[in-house]
This record gives C-alpha cells, sequence and structure tokens, in this order.
C-alpha cells in the first residue's frame, strides 16, 4: 500500500535514516514500501526531549527510526518506571504504547505517547 505525503514548501520529513527537505513549493509524492515515516512536526530531538514523557517519546522514536527495539528496551523501561512512578495516572496510555511495541507497531505506540504529551503539557502548566 502506499502512502501519499503533501509537504509544505520547506517542511522536513525522515523517511527511514534520510531527512527530505522540500523545496519552495507544495510537493506531493507517493511511498511504496515498508519504511518509517516521521513529519517534521512529530519529531524530538534530544535538546527538544525536556520533559519526562518526551523522552519516553524519543525513545520509541529511535526505535522506530532505526527498527531496533532491543537497543532501546532497557532506557524504555527506565523511563517508563521512572514515569509511572511520578504520574500513575498516566499508566493506561503506557500500557498501550508498550503493547504496540510488543507487537512492532511503533508508529502507533508513538501516537499513545503523543496523547501522554497533551495531558503532560497540562500538568507542567
Amino acid at each position: 500500500m502506499s502512502l501519499r505525503v503533501e509537504l509544505k514548501p520547506h517542511e522536513r520529513i525522515v523517511i527511514g535514516q534520510s531527512v527530505i527537505t522540500n523545496s519552495e513549493t507544495r510537493a506531493s509524492f507517493l511511498v511504496d514500501g515498508e519504511t518509517p515515516i516521521l513529519r517534521e512536526k512529530d519529531i524530538l530531538t534530544a535538546e527538544t526531549a525536556d520533559t519526562p514523557v518526551k523522552r519516553l517519546y524519543l525513545c520509541i522514536q529511535m526505535m522506530y527510526l532505526e527498527n531496533d527495539i532491543p537497543k532501546y528496551q532497557d532506557l524504555y523501561m527506565s523511563f517508563v518506571k521512572d514515569l509511572l512512578e511520578a504520574v500513575p495516572s498516566f499508566r493506561e496510555e503506557i500500557e498501550n504504547a508498550s503493547n504496540h511495541i510488543l507487537n512492532g507497531a511503533l508508529y502507533k505506540a508513538l501516537r499513545e505517547v503523543r496523547k501522554l504529551m497533551k495531558r503532560e503539557e497540562g500538568l507542567l502548566r
């Protein structure tokens, strides 16, 4: 199945291990195959992962982009443990994300943790 991607001018997207930057005009293209894809708005860096949930998201993001769950498994479990100790009410979303990871559905895990990022933002205000 193909994924249709539309990019705004100068928008970036990660496809696999590559960052693609659009030119000055809107562009669209189709991506065939099973490769990790993240839009610029969904990408965190080490510098922007400045909260516990964002660090968890970054960890899953690395699993997804590198297609390597075992490499980040211990770090993930450490983040989960710390986060659940601090905010036990996040348990359901974390369990959902963990189940997605166990099933290899890393993009779905990212979506689940994005929900927590919004909740965390509200708590930090």
